[in-house]
């Protein structure tokens, strides 16, 4: 039996590709739902049986952004297997995003705070 050599960084390089190539997908929907999309992380299994995909929209209902995008996960999946030079292409899942929606608001916490400390001084 041989032993399978493992890759450095494959997974890394693999969610790398998914994020490109999946971007790219988005694109070529027609769904009306799916507004501006930026694809921020890819986080894909040890097995690479699952893909989670992490995204915030700039135009459009997050919610019903994330419905579509899940709705439409089998059809970008198949035309990642097109690109995809991998045994197993993963079961996309796509989670909205809420880390640039919490830096906005932070900042703004931010903004008020100071302004309230300079009338005070």
């Amino acid at each position: 039996m041989r032993h399978k050599r493992s890759i450095p960084n494959r997974g890394f390089r693999i969610a790398d590709q998914i994020q490109r190539d999946v971007a790219e997908l988005i694109r070529d929907l027609k769904d009306p739902r799916i507004g501006m999309v930026t694809l921020h992380a890819v986080e894909v299994t040890a097995d690479y049986v699952h893909a989670t995909i992490f995204f915030s929209c700039l135009i459009g209902d997050p919610q019903d952004c994330e419905i579509a995008l899940n709705e439409a996960a089998g059809f970008i999946r198949n035309g990642l297997f097109k690109r995809l030079q991998i045994h197993t292409v993963p079961t996309l899942h796509f989670k909205f995003d809420r880390t640039t929606e919490r830096a906005a608001e932070l900042n703004e916490l931010i903004a008020k705070a100071n302004s309230t400390r300079a009338k005070e001084d």
